[in-house]
């Protein structure tokens, strides 16, 4: 498994544009493709996606492999990734 983290400096551009920016953490297979997924909004909306929630009337757990070249500079350590998901 691979863990990331990465900033995203836009808003969702949806109905939902109002949470702000966000933080994304993934936990992927070696090949990129997701397995678990939180997305963090500035305004304290918490978004958690796995095999046992792949999807709500928010959004989903990615169902494309992350390039993990453009991610590399994003590689976080799974026990940071683990914090992260057991605390929201």
């Amino acid at each position: 498994m691979k863990y990331y983290k990465r900033n995203w400096e836009e808003t969702r551009g949806d109905d939902f544009d109002s949470w702000g920016k966000s933080i994304w953490l993934f936990e992927t297979e070696n090949s990129g493709q997701p397995t678990k997924q939180i997305e963090i909004y500035e305004n304290g909306k918490v978004l958690k996606y796995d095999q046992t929630k792949l999807e709500d009337e928010y959004g989903g757990l990615g169902d494309q492999e992350l390039d993990l070249d453009e991610f590399s500079d994003f590689e976080i350590t799974e026990q940071e990734f683990k914090q992260n998901w057991n605390e929201h």
